[in-house]
């Protein structure tokens, strides 16, 4: 708990303007921690003129010039790779899906297939999968939230009804946490969890042999090399 105090005070003072010394002088952390923290946290230009030694002011617009590098290296390999994969054959499209619920699906159940994150863009994918790989219609997909007690309710099914552009109505009753949103302190929960389900034996049982015929060929490959 005292790390998370912490590091929500390093990002207050950040927000204020301090620089990296400012901040270690008033939170005893180390500087790699505390690059991790606000690495998403640069001074503004108008916070940089408060900067009095040019010292500390030479090294934030180091550290704005290298972010500033760092995203367009960033966005030159996001469109090589999206020239290089996509879009997806049906096929492709089949095996990404498998190896997605492979991590992070429902394997106990014999007949439900569901998938929980709080990354909308994993949610997206899940159900893209199901609509457009396994060909479940969309009524038949429901969606369930995971929220904290002091969460807007509407609000939540508001966002993630227009996130997976689907409609209210496939929304099944969400589960409450007796927890606080405030809480909780790491990037991503801000939404709360959402989950994708189907009820379908049978293409359940097809993902779990797809799941096992993946596992065990290249489980098998691994002697060869």
């Amino acid at each position: 708990m005292a790390k998370i105090l912490e590091r929500r005070k390093a990002i207050l003072l950040r927000n204020k303007g301090k620089t990296y010394s400012e901040i270690r002088g008033i939170i005893k952390v180390s500087k790699s921690t505390l690059s991790l923290w606000l690495k998403f946290y640069p001074l503004s230009t108008r916070q940089l003129q408060r900067v009095n030694k040019n010292k500390y002011r030479a090294i934030e617009k180091f550290r704005l010039t290298m972010r500033k590098k760092r995203e367009k290296r960033l966005d030159q390999y996001y469109q090589a790779q999206q020239k290089r994969l996509l879009p997806f054959s049906r096929k492709e499209l089949l095996i990404a899906g498998l190896l997605l619920y492979w991590g992070e699906g429902n394997k106990a159940s014999s007949h439900t297939i569901s998938l929980n994150n709080n990354d909308p863009g994993v949610l997206k994918f899940a159900l893209y999968w199901l609509l457009k790989g396994l060909l479940i219609p969309k009524s038949k997909i429901k969606i369930y939230l995971h929220l904290y007690k002091d969460m807007d309710i509407e609000k939540e099914i508001t966002y993630w009804s227009k996130m997976l552009d689907i409609s209210k109505a496939n929304f099944i009753k969400p589960y409450i946490k007796e927890s606080s949103r405030s809480e909780i302190d790491q990037k991503g929960f801000g939404h709360g969890t959402c989950g994708v389900t189907v009820h379908d034996t049978k293409i359940k049982e097809t993902i779990l042999m797809g799941i096992k015929g993946i596992s065990d060929y290249y489980g098998k490959k691994i002697a060869d090399i």
